[in-house]
């Protein structure tokens, strides 16, 4: 097993992010120790460039510019894209967000790689529900609706933290007007939250 038989496998699967499982399922005869060896060699001759302890993106030949959504999605499984970076891919908030921010049923975690940082927040099992599959170039990347983004945001930025926090300003109010008004009460009720109680911190 060399690099370029590596790289051509992953490429052409499309896994420019990977773990140790992800090629040992292309290379199921291969040792994890062998393996191990093998990525220490690559890193130390920037072929590859690690994520987090345990994944890896292709750095060589060439970048694939992989999107800071789609690096989110595979640093901490199961997770999707949700509060301010989902608001702001939605333009209900104007600014972009200085970290790629997501939900998870998994315990909270901060990552930080040279993407820059990537912070999960912790939801009940019942309450990870209301995302989608976003196609952005050859990446598959889950994100919320932007209604389940919407309350997400007001959950953990608002109402969860029971402080007079100010988000009028942030907020677009013409593009909340024309969300779901159905879709918003059912994700208000993940919460055992009532959405006119929401509405309040709008």
């Amino acid at each position: 097993m060399n690099f370029k038989d590596i790289y051509r496998t992953l490429e052409k699967n499309k896994y420019y992010v990977f773990s140790y499982k992800d090629v040992l399922s292309f290379y199921p005869n291969e040792k994890t120790s062998s393996l191990k060896k093998l990525i220490y060699r690559w890193k130390n001759k920037e072929w590859i460039c690690t994520l987090k302890r345990g994944l890896y993106e292709l750095s060589y030949p060439k970048d694939f510019t992989i999107p800071d959504m789609y690096i989110a999605n595979r640093l901490y499984e199961p997770s999707y894209v949700s509060l301010e970076t989902a608001l702001s891919n939605y333009s209900i908030i104007p600014e972009v967000s200085m970290a790629v921010t997501s939900i998870t049923p998994k315990p909270t975690r901060k990552f930080k790689n040279k993407h820059g940082l990537f912070i999960y927040n912790t939801v009940k099992p019942e309450a990870f529900t209301g995302y989608y599959v976003e196609k952005q170039g050859s990446f598959d990347i889950l994100i919320a609706e932007p209604e389940k983004a919407l309350i997400d945001y007001l959950y953990f930025r608002a109402y969860r933290n029971k402080k007079s926090v100010s988000l009028n300003e942030r907020l677009d109010k013409n593009i909340i007007s024309r969300l779901k008004k159905e879709r918003l009460k059912k994700y208000a009720q993940l919460y055992n939250l009532n959405l006119r109680e929401l509405y309040a911190y709008l």
